[in-house]
């Protein structure tokens, strides 16, 4: 028998924006466990803003595993947040309820600032470094630092070993801004993947005595780009039948599901959707071919294969939770009228 580290990995309660909690169990297993291994485990939910302090039991189900490189004999294990029975979701825990299609493929480009001292990693004490335009995709301490790209390449290296869909690196526009993508099959599948890569990226800079910045407009109103999380997505039907009809009528549910949208892809959008730095206004809805000022942004490869394959979200910022954007996407593909779809097939 071996004794395994599982990290118990949660959502707290707090709003806007849940926090990544995690603690520790040892249990003996004679081989990697699987998940229906693992137990319920409870904890403290006064201490999380998940319950109150006379009544404070929460319990953590977990509902995905992988193996933690960081750890000998170590397991990341994702978890729900239940009531005290085990069985009832908390009002917390936006996973329980999330609409979920296996046949949906979500890409998220997570972008990010470094922090350290209070201010982007690389920003002199007092006022900016040089304005944007060396940054992106940058090489160069002048335009990356020494320490940056040492943790990215180490992040990248963490979530493959631990069997997460990391599919790319990239240093951004602003300073200190970086972006890695993830992509999974099954809305659920890839945000579990997305908040996993968010939590070993935490829990990596915490020996570089630096933060990861997700705030969508860190540096306010000025000249200095936002951080986003774009949202690359499609449904089988997309793939394999698509069409002109049914593209146009997907986009016209999508303008009028525009606030429910909004709603769900990040706090304070409005100060990054502004029309400004590569953004959409968040109050308009538009899409365009290659456009990387619409809301959504229609890759050439789309119109080219007959309106099949996938389109890009450019509005969820770099806060948003990726189980609720993954999940208002399909619920604004579920509203198309099937006349639509038949109109496609035709």
């Amino acid at each position: 028998m071996t004794k395994y580290k599982l990290e118990y990995i949660w959502l707290d309660g707090y709003t806007p924006v849940p926090n990544l909690r995690g603690k520790t169990q040892i249990k003996e297993f004679a081989e990697f466990p699987t998940l229906e291994q693992l137990p319920l485990w409870g904890f403290d939910g006064s201490s999380t803003q998940q319950a109150e302090g006379h009544s404070s039991d929460c319990v953590l189900k977990p509902v995905a595993i992988y193996p933690d490189p960081a750890r000998t004999n170590g397991v990341l294990v994702m978890c729900e947040v239940m009531m005290p029975d085990g069985v009832t979701p908390h009002a917390s825990n936006k996973r329980a309820t999330i609409l979920d299609d296996e046949g949906a493929w979500f890409g998220f480009e997570q972008e990010y600032f470094f922090y350290k001292d209070g201010r982007p990693l690389g920003f002199p004490e007092s006022g900016y470094p040089a304005p944007q335009g060396p940054y992106y995709t940058g090489v160069g301490y002048s335009n990356v630092g020494s320490v940056a790209r040492q943790i990215v390449e180490e992040h990248l290296d963490l979530c493959l070993a631990a069997g997460i869909n990391h599919e790319g690196i990239n240093a951004e526009v602003a300073k200190g801004q970086w972006e890695f993508q993830i992509f999974g099959k099954g809305s659920k599948k890839a945000a579990d993947q997305m908040w996993m890569a968010r939590y070993l990226m935490q829990r990596l800079t915490e020996k570089y005595c630096i933060d990861i910045e997700y705030h969508c407009k860190p540096l306010g109103d000025t000249d200095w780009n936002g951080s986003g999380m774009h949202a690359n997505f499609s449904t089988a039907y997309m793939r394999e039948v698509g069409g002109k009809a049914y593209f146009e009528a997907l986009m016209a549910a999508f303008d009028k599901n525009l606030m429910d949208h909004i709603a769900v892809y990040g706090p304070d959008n409005d100060k990054r959707l502004t029309g400004k730095h590569e953004t959409a206004p968040w109050n308009r809805f538009s899409y365009g071919i290659a456009d990387r000022g619409a809301s959504i942004r229609v890759p050439h490869s789309f119109i080219k294969s007959d309106y099949k394959g996938y389109l890009e979200d450019r509005r969820p910022n770099s806060q948003g939770d990726p189980y609720q954007i993954a999940s208002q996407i399909l619920k604004t593909i579920a509203s198309v009228p099937a006349s639509a779809q038949v109109s496609a097939a035709a």
